[in-house]
């Protein structure tokens, strides 16, 4: 799934809110580029963004405390539930105290601190911040508790933070939700979802800060989404902070099945049955529906040259497929976005040196380096708007992955090839 826009770095608190709405940036496409890797037209089409926490909204709100060194004794995993179920345990009358959130609520991230502090294994804990940061959805906000700390278990100081929420149930996940990155196109160590015996979704992942590795930071993380609708997300880093700081070991503290005990912990529960129950959803605004990602598949197969075996594929729901194809010489990535309605940004992509063909067809050609940074890799693009504002961008690429280095010397379509792929007219059946 493509990702549309890459996350800012966030000043003074950068690296230590990893589980504020990570939307794994790095994969969104600049100005005037297709939206590589899945990504869809423009802000009126609405994105599923994978998360792998559910803090939304502004940090402004963000309550210091304990800027000062402690020591912890707890022990992550003490708590775990039996069997497959999740663990946010018995109900309890114990509440959070202290400052108020946005709404005049009481905040909870005190409690989450505190509570995080108890979890964790032996070891120092510096940098501790907590806070709420909320979501507008309907007539309430949803309150989301977190806590992030600089944890030290004598082997190298690592950014930890926790986030509580309340949401809908797993039922109403999208397939995009809870599910692992294509490794094609995200390059990660490893990576399970789950579903428990009692309904609970269970996301283990472990990765890289930046896909593309250009930093050693690994970040990994665990995120547990409950039949009641309670979610308990973690993150951590092999460094202490989730940018900018340079790595201080060589992985993250915790390894996945203490991550897992964490999020599965019974002290999580008096605060997150504390929090308000989430508003209905807005409905989302019409929006024009793109040819299904499974038919641009099956097209794209279709039109490619001869000589080339597909070794892999995939697909969004609507609008965007892939292609890993192998010609004898090395893989070669080969992606395309099919999206209608696009005349309103046809003047920042094609210019007065577009070619115009017999129908009214613009085109654009463009030919260098690739979008995300892999060592070596270039890639080749036709992008093609219709008089209709029907648009294909169609791109190759010296790699199967261009979080990874080249592999070949020159994609394994030409600019010419691309062209009659990306206007051709079975993209309007």
């Amino acid at each position: 799934m493509h990702k549309n826009g890459a996350q800012e770095d966030w000043d003074a608190f950068e690296g230590k809110l990893g589980a504020a709405m990570k939307q794994a940036g790095d994969g969104f496409s600049a100005a005037g580029r297709p939206l590589v890797d899945g990504g869809v037209a423009r802000g009126r089409r609405r994105m599923v963004l994978r998360r792998s926490a559910v803090v939304t909204g502004s940090v402004a709100a963000l309550a210091a405390i304990g800027l000062g060194g402690s020591y912890v004794t707890g022990g992550v995993g003490a708590s775990r539930a039996g069997g497959d179920g999740a663990a946010v345990g018995a109900p309890s009358t114990e509440s959070a105290d202290g400052a108020k959130d946005a709404s005049g609520r009481p905040s909870s991230g005190p409690q989450v601190i505190k509570t995080l502090a108890g979890l964790l294994p032996e070891g120092r804990l510096s940098e501790q911040r907590s806070g709420d940061a909320g979501d507008k959805g309907g007539k309430e906000d949803l309150s989301a508790p977190y806590a992030s700390v600089v944890y030290d278990d004598g082997h190298g100081k690592s950014a930890l933070s926790v986030t509580l929420a309340r949401e809908h149930s797993p039922q109403t996940l999208t397939e995009d939700e809870f599910s692992c990155p294509d490794k094609n196109l995200n390059g990660y160590e490893a990576c399970s979802a789950t579903t428990l015996k009692d309904g609970s979704r269970l996301l283990l992942f472990k990765g890289w800060e930046y896909p593309d590795r250009r930093e050693e930071t690994k970040w990994w993380y665990a995120d547990l989404l409950t039949p009641e609708g309670y979610r308990v997300s973690v993150s951590e880093w092999n460094a202490p902070a989730e940018k900018g700081a340079p790595v201080s070991r060589p992985a993250p503290p915790l390894s996945l099945d203490r991550m897992e005990a964490l999020v599965r912990a019974n002290e999580w529960r008096p605060i997150l049955e504390s929090l308000p129950e989430p508003a209905q959803p807005a409905p989302a605004p019409s929006a024009p529906r793109g040819m299904s990602g499974e038919a641009i598949l099956r097209e794209l197969k279709k039109q490619l040259p001869d000589g080339l075996t597909v070794q892999a594929s995939g697909k969004q729901e609507t609008e965007y497929a892939y292609v890993v194809v192998d010609d004898g010489q090395g893989q070669s990535l080969v992606q395309i976005n099919v999206q209608p309605d696009m005349s309103d940004v046809a003047g920042d992509l094609f210019g007065s040196d577009a070619k115009v063909l017999a129908d009214g067809t613009k085109v654009v050609t463009h030919e260098g380096p690739g979008e995300k940074g892999g060592e070596g890799v270039n890639m080749r693009q036709v992008d093609t708007i219709r008089p209709d504002g029907f648009r294909v961008v169609i791109s190759a690429f010296n790699t199967a992955n261009q979080n990874q280095a080249a592999t070949r010397e020159y994609p394994a379509l030409t600019l010419a090839e691309l062209e009659k792929i990306a206007t051709s007219k079975v993209w309007r059946s």
